[in-house]
């Protein structure tokens, strides 16, 4: 695994289901070259995970915060362990 690969966690509030939030998301990690997932949460949330380099994180973030429809509330975020191996970028059934 590169030296420069990071994994943040992710959990958003505020106007993000039913918004093209995850779409969105899983578009931008694959422009960005970025791993990891999104998922929608019970609680009207939503996490994710995205590993790699911390500037294509950052536009990720910044792609998906830029939707037409998306309004983020509140933005938890926390580093997390690098999945060795990881591949691509899914969009996860509810959790």
């Amino acid at each position: 695994m590169e030296n420069n690969v990071i994994r943040k966690a992710f959990r958003f509030t505020g106007w993000v289901q039913g918004v093209g939030f995850r779409w969105r998301a899983k578009n931008a990690a694959e422009h960005f070259g970025v791993t990891g997932w999104v998922r929608n949460e019970y609680d009207g949330s939503v996490r994710m995970e995205l590993q790699g380099a911390e500037e294509q994180i950052d536009g990720v973030i910044l792609a998906v915060s830029a939707g037409r429809y998306v309004q983020i509330e509140d933005m938890r975020v926390r580093t997390v362990p690098a999945v060795e191996h990881e591949r691509g970028f899914t969009v996860r059934d509810d959790g």
